[in-house]
């Protein structure tokens, strides 16, 4: 299971605020790499202790981006030495068109700009095209290509192949990462290695509030310090959340 510290942009495409950023505005923190690593630790220990109250199993690894950046830079070599990389002004794309299949996942339909939900981007070759590394003169780290951050999906490849290698049996995520970000991680990984990467896909659907999805995106996030607070347990939660498929939406009141 991942902590992605760094380089997770709210949208699953290559604009808007890094996430980190976003929370760093919000505790009033100067934008820097160190404060960004710092806040990421908070909620992670948070959420920690959150999995220990819900009685969920502690995965085996929960790696942290920020210490698989070496991991995502070899990807991204393996890729441009097979010709699926460009560079932009702001950074380092894979070029979606050089595979075939790309959009296997969920049918994604990729003649509609819209479904893509990737920002327009006059220096992309093709609109469904994703960042592999990211320029930045002031925080990240060194490149072959420049200083910067790995986009965010490299990421979640990099740390998968360094503790499960390069095809995995089982890869879970919320139904909203089917579309782009699963894709863009098929992509990449199966264009380095020449290998399956995932044999199944496993897509939790969404929780909801008031039929809106619940997330901090939304405005509509509730966690469990607050319904502890007011005096549920966390096994009532657990046991409200098993009784639904989890292919199937789930209103919370």
């Amino acid at each position: 299971m991942n902590i992605t510290d760094v380089g997770h942009l709210v949208s699953d495409g290559d604009h808007g605020d890094d996430k980190m950023t976003k929370a760093l505005r919000r505790e009033g923190m100067d934008i820097n790499l160190e404060n960004m690593l710092k806040i990421a630790d908070v909620y992670a220990e948070a959420f920690k202790n959150d999995l220990h109250e819900l009685n969920i199993l502690t995965p085996h690894h929960i790696p942290k981006a920020s210490d698989h950046i070496p991991e995502d830079i070899e990807i991204i070599k393996k890729l441009e030495e097979k010709g699926f990389t460009y560079a932009t002004s702001d950074g380092v794309y894979f070029d979606t068109k050089k595979m075939p299949d790309y959009g296997k996942l969920g049918g994604l339909n990729l003649d509609e700009e819209t479904e893509s939900r990737i920002g327009i981007n006059s220096q992309k070759k093709f609109h469904a095209d994703f960042a592999l590394w990211k320029f930045d003169d002031t925080n990240g780290w060194d490149s072959p290509w420049g200083h910067g951050f790995p986009g965010w999906h490299i990421e979640c490849s990099g740390m998968s192949m360094k503790y499960l290698g390069e095809t995995i049996d089982i890869h879970t995520g919320g139904y909203d990462n089917k579309s782009i970000h699963h894709n863009n991680e098929i992509a990449q990984s199966e264009c380095s290695t020449g290998k399956t990467f995932v044999n199944y896909w496993l897509h939790g659907e969404f929780l909801n509030l008031n039929g809106a999805k619940l997330s901090k995106s939304t405005g509509g996030n509730i966690t469990l310090k607050t319904l502890t607070e007011k005096g549920f347990s966390a096994m009532a939660l657990r046991y409200l959340y098993l009784q639904s498929v989890y292919r199937s939406q789930t209103d919370f009141s």
